[in-house]
């Protein structure tokens, strides 16, 4: 939800760096998410977390970079997952994870857990620690890096691998 926020940039060089065929979409609605409530279940479910629920029913998989806060997952993000908890959209769904620091190993456990619970089908060869130093926290700076340009294109190109064996399964 920062303005400059690393993950984002990170997102947003994904979606720049996809290949032809696979579209890198950045939801920017965590925000506006409503504090999760199980009364608020069925046709009581707030519009912000319906338009949640249908940007994840409606894509394939779900790239997830997120930082760590107090050792754990930010209150935001969390607040999202919980969200898709009893919904049908996420189960099965194929997820990776970009982890934009080597020493946010709390969070990266943390949420892995969390979307286990959540049946995702997390794809961990897929994932990537990207070491990011001071500077390239930006998207121009994520392309002009050789290294962290090719980790993310490698993660996108094993994403979508998988993508295509579960489509001919």
């Amino acid at each position: 939800m920062r303005t400059a926020s690393s993950n984002t940039a990170v997102i947003r060089a994904a979606r720049a760096l996809a290949p032809p065929g696979l579209e890198v979409v950045l939801y920017e609605g965590l925000g506006e998410l409503p504090h999760f409530n199980f009364d608020l279940e069925g046709e009581r479910v707030p519009r912000a977390a319906s338009e949640w629920r249908r940007v994840v029913a409606e894509s394939d998989a779900l790239l997830i970079s997120s930082p760590e806060y107090a050792h754990g997952v930010p209150g935001t993000l969390k607040n999202a997952l919980d969200w898709l908890v009893r919904s049908t959209e996420f189960a099965g769904k194929p997820v990776t994870l970009i982890n934009c620091s080597p020493r946010s190993m709390h969070a990266h456990a943390s949420l892995i857990e969390i979307l286990r619970t959540m049946a995702a089908r997390l794809v961990p060869e897929s994932g990537v620690v990207l070491p990011l130093g001071a500077g390239t926290a930006e998207v121009a700076a994520l392309l002009g890096d050789a290294t962290l340009s090719a980790a993310i294109r490698e993660t996108l190109r094993v994403l979508e691998q998988a993508l295509r064996a579960e489509r001919s399964d």
